[in-house]
This record gives structure tokens, sequence and C-alpha cells, in this order.
């Protein structure tokens, strides 16, 4: 009875395969009844046994990687990424499109008065290789429409902002996903010297996820890392060989290595990621944030952040944040104070937080557990 009832549970492929079991055993049992008790025990194939319980399968729906906030939408509609490419109004969008060359983002905040040095600036870069973005501080925007390259470029006007207001808020790492570095500099930087492509190729070769251009020893030089150094196309430390400075031998972290200068930094595509959630949203200065880029380097800082030589520029270092973005009228000393004051409170605000954040994830581990030799 017991091998009848899984027959009939059972496919047909194995049932008849079971009835023969069953016929033989039957026929045994009538001819030697007493010797098949004692010898034989009737038993379901092992195969049949598998299929008893059968097993539930696994849900492929459950635990699908989705965008926060897409759940409700069908899979393949998601496009949780975004660029600042420019779209034809009357272009047809089902069209096939050409497949565009890598691009990298130059994003510069500006003001009016610095107009023919941004200019002389943006030329440098070439159109097929780079979308540009212009923060405007003061607002003012029509000003810049008679230059050649200005319909190509991004405009944001948000009047008395830094670069890192605009940064936290426009160059979203999802935004930006597209663009395989960003050149994030300041205004008033001359770049006679400098081709950025050349300055592509060799942060490629020499595997650089945060980087910037040598200063030209004329420039505003705050770090001595960061100064032009002859004869080689990449530096990555500093050292005093004299006196009493801050950068020698036993010194393993910024501002002697890992480092580079908050005027002209120019991020690989990880590196802002990781960079853009180190910014605050409240501190608009960045002060304090130079010495822990080295967090964003994608591995050892020591060899993943460096200072391009062979490709250098002269930063003019014009004050500008001072003055309240009044295109005619000069900072007085009691504005460019205010702004002095401010980006030392922010310093102290934002390594405050540093070890707060450290204390409170019992989760993360410290890549460069030894203090920097930081004087």
């Amino acid at each position: 009875m017991i091998l009848l009832r899984w027959c009939i549970y059972t496919p047909d492929s194995e049932r008849s395969f079971l009835l023969d079991v069953f016929l033989q055993n039957l026929s045994i049992l009538q001819l030697h009844p007493r010797e098949a008790f004692a010898t034989e025990e009737i038993r379901p194939p092992a195969t049949s046994a598998l299929r008893a319980e059968p097993t539930e399968e696994p849900n492929l729906c459950e635990n699908q990687c989705r965008p926060s906030g897409s759940e409700a939408l069908p899979r393949g509609i998601v496009q949780d990424k975004s660029n600042f490419q420019m779209e034809s109004l009357g272009g047809n969008p089902g069209r096939k499109k050409a497949v565009r060359p890598s691009k990298s983002l130059l994003a510069i905040p500006v003001g009016i008065k610095q107009k023919a040095v941004v200019d002389k600036l943006v030329a440098k870069f070439p159109a097929s290789n780079f979308v540009v973005m212009l923060f405007h501080y003061d607002g003012v925007v029509d000003g810049w429409r008679d230059l050649k390259w200005s319909d190509r470029a991004i405009h944001v006007a948000v009047r008395d902002q830094t670069k890192w207001w605009f940064a936290k808020r426009f160059l979203h790492p999802d935004v930006v996903a597209e663009y395989e570095y960003i050149f994030l500099w300041d205004e008033d930087i001359e770049v006679d010297s400098f081709d950025p492509l050349e300055y592509l190729r060799i942060v490629r070769r020499e595997g650089l996820e945060i980087s910037q251009p040598a200063l030209d020893r004329r420039s505003q030089i705050h770090h001595r890392l960061t100064a032009r150094a002859r004869n080689v196309d990449v530096h990555r430390r500093f050292y005093k060989t004299s006196g009493h400075g801050r950068c020698n031998g036993n010194s393993t972290g910024p501002p002697c290595t890992g480092w580079v200068e908050m005027m002209v930094p120019v991020f690989s595509r990880a590196a802002w990621r990781c960079a853009w959630h180190m910014i605050q949203n409240d501190l608009i200065y960045a002060w304090g944030m130079d010495f822990k880029l080295g967090y964003c380097a994608q591995g050892d800082r020591r060899r993943n952040v460096g200072v391009v030589d062979s490709q250098y520029v002269l930063h003019r270092g014009i004050p500008t944040l001072g003055d309240g973005g009044k295109p005619q009228v000069s900072a007085s000393a009691a504005d460019r104070l205010a702004v002095r004051q401010r980006s030392y409170t922010e310093l102290k605000l934002f390594n405050r937080r540093w070890k707060e954040a450290v204390a409170e994830d019992g989760c993360w581990t410290d890549p460069y557990p030894d203090p920097a030799t930081t004087g």
C-alpha cells in the first residue's frame, strides 16, 4: 500500500519503474515468503526520496539592490545617474546617439572682475574633452555672454557663496559620475605653462587619484610641497634638508606627503565621491579638509596623491570672498578679517567633528594610525 500510494504522486517516468520493482518483490513474496521477509525490505529508490518533501524555490525578487526611493518603479526604468550634457529641444530622443568620448569637468567660482583671467583659463580646456561649469558668486551671468565658450558652459548663480558651498550642492557624485576627473579650481589661476590633456596623461600614468598642478614659485604658496620641483614630472613628498622644519625623513602624512592645496585640486571620479561626502554642509571654507583628503585616495595616500611639476600654474592669490561679490566695491579690512575669523572657526569645528566621528564609529579602522608630523 505504501509503495502504490507513493507511485500515485510520482512522475510517469518513475511510476513504471516503481511498478516493476513492486511486481518483482511481489513475486518474491509469493515464491519465498519467509525468506523474503527475512532478507528484503521494500524501500523507494533514493532519487524519489528526495522528492518526498518539495523544497521552496528562492525568491529572485528579494534582496535586489535598488536605489533608495526607486522601489515603486520597474527596475529597467530607473536612471540613477546624470550629467551636464545639453540636449536639443527639437531632436529625436529615440535616435541612437553616438558614444560620447570620456570627458572631465572644470568647475570654477567666478566673479565678473576676474573675467579676463577666467576666459584665458577656460580657453585652455578643449570643448571635446571638458565640460565647463561656472559658479557665479556675484550673481552676474549676462556679462559673460560675449565669450565664445559661454553658451556651452553651465552657469549657476547664487550670490555671496564659496566654491565648497557650490560643490556640495551642485556636484553630487551621482550627477558627475560620467566625468573621469573633476577640476575644482579657483578663478585667479594663470595657465600659460599648463596643458590639461598632457596633465591628464601624466595623472593616469602615475595613478594619481587626487592631484594638483605644481605652483609656479611666484605664486602665493602656503605649503612647500606644492611648489614646483624642476626636472621631474611628479613629486609626492617634500623634505626640508636643513633647520627645524616640519617635513623630514620621518614625516609620513600631510602636509609633507599625501597632500594638495585647495585652490587647484583635481579628483578622480572615485576620489570625488569620497571627498563630496566629507564636505560639511554648513562649513563653507573647507579649512581642515585638506589634511583629510588622503583618506579619499583609494589606497595609499603616499602613492595616490601627488603634485604634477611639468604642468604648473601661477596662483595670483587675489582676495575675492571678502567683498560680498560686489563688482565695483573693494573689500574692507573688516570684511577680510571676518572671512579669516570664520575660516579658523570652521577649522576647529571640522577637526572636532572628525575626532567625535572617529570615537563614535566602532567599525572604522584608521589606515594611518600614526599621527602626521604637522609641527
